[in-house]
């Protein structure tokens, strides 16, 4: 069985084309299990997954326990209130505390950048990172990834707009490292307050402008305004940002024919994207749901799917 050369997956950095193509192709395999009467396949029976929760989740936690839930592995959900983190216990003896209950994966959450990396470095099981600070969120790179190729087949050459925060998201990063090394063209647009200063250096370009981008490309990758992670007010205000950067039904007649729109949610309908646009047909908002299951099992399946157990 193909597998990652790493027993983590942390981030979009540690991973090779080849190894993003093998995740995006497992799961192509496992999608259909979900349109089942039964969605449910042995593959993990008698594993152990927790999902350590330490910043507010819905869609990456339900997806990471239904993936779980469908390979048949046990998932146990701790959320930051519920757990002895709340008590003041350190990330690292929670760690020490989950190994010594035999825990097969762990997949975290985290409001600071490094923690999974420092979870990983405690744990002998593989530890999957499921958003760190500002610094990386993979798994959600690798689902927009896969809704892209069910729409485009190949990702060369595909030019995609990412609109938003840039500066607060690590949706952003994970997506400008990934759709780099799957050879796509990134364009990141918003404010000059909410753009990193360097970012070119992962290799995408910059605009100010919303309006000089959208007939050339092929996806709107929407961000929502990460209020919960900025120090200051970044802009004069919601209203001003929604008139320049918002996507609404004027700028979405204005867009490339046969481009799609996506965004990793939550949405703000209102501000950055219109309710009309977000539930408009070359939406794939839903289909990013859908797919979030199809390869995070792809995930669990690899990292601790395994030979004979597989």
């Amino acid at each position: 069985m193909a597998q990652l050369q790493s027993k983590d997956l942390l981030g979009i950095t540690d991973l090779t084309r080849e190894e993003i193509e093998l995740i995006l192709d497992t799961a192509d395999s496992f999608k259909e299990i979900s349109e089942r009467p039964i969605k449910k396949v042995p593959t993990l029976r008698g594993r152990t997954i927790v999902n350590l929760f330490c910043e507010p989740s819905t869609r990456t936690r339900t997806s990471f326990e239904i993936a779980a839930k469908r390979l048949s592995a046990d998932a146990v959900n701790i959320s930051v209130t519920a757990s002895a983190i709340a008590k003041g216990e350190s990330l690292r003896d929670t760690a020490k505390t989950l190994q010594a209950m035999a825990t097969d994966l762990v997949v975290i959450r985290h409001s600071v950048s490094g923690a999974a990396k420092l979870l990983a470095d405690v744990m002998d099981c593989p530890v999957v990172n499921a958003g760190d600070g500002a610094h990386e969120h993979p798994t959600q790179a690798l689902l927009d990834l896969y809704t892209m190729r069910e729409r485009f087949d190949s990702l060369d050459g595909l030019k995609v707009a990412i609109v938003g925060d840039i500066a607060h998201s690590r949706v952003a990063r994970s997506n400008i490292l990934a759709l780099g090394k799957m050879g796509a063209e990134v364009t990141l647009v918003g404010p000059p307050t909410l753009m990193p200063a360097e970012i070119e250096k992962l290799g995408a370009q910059v605009c100010h402008r919303l309006d000089d981008v959208l007939s050339e490309a092929d996806v709107v990758y929407v961000l929502r305004i990460q209020l919960e992670r900025q120090k200051e007010s970044l802009y004069p205000s919601i209203r001003e940002y929604a008139t320049l950067y918002g996507l609404n039904t004027r700028r979405r007649q204005a867009m490339k024919k046969g481009s799609i729109i996506l965004h990793p949610g939550p949405m703000n309908r209102g501000v950055e994207i219109s309710s009309d646009v977000a539930d408009a047909p070359d939406s794939l908002i839903t289909d990013q749901v859908t797919s979030g299951v199809a390869v995070r099992m792809a995930v669990l399946y690899l990292l601790i799917g395994g030979g004979s157990d597989g």
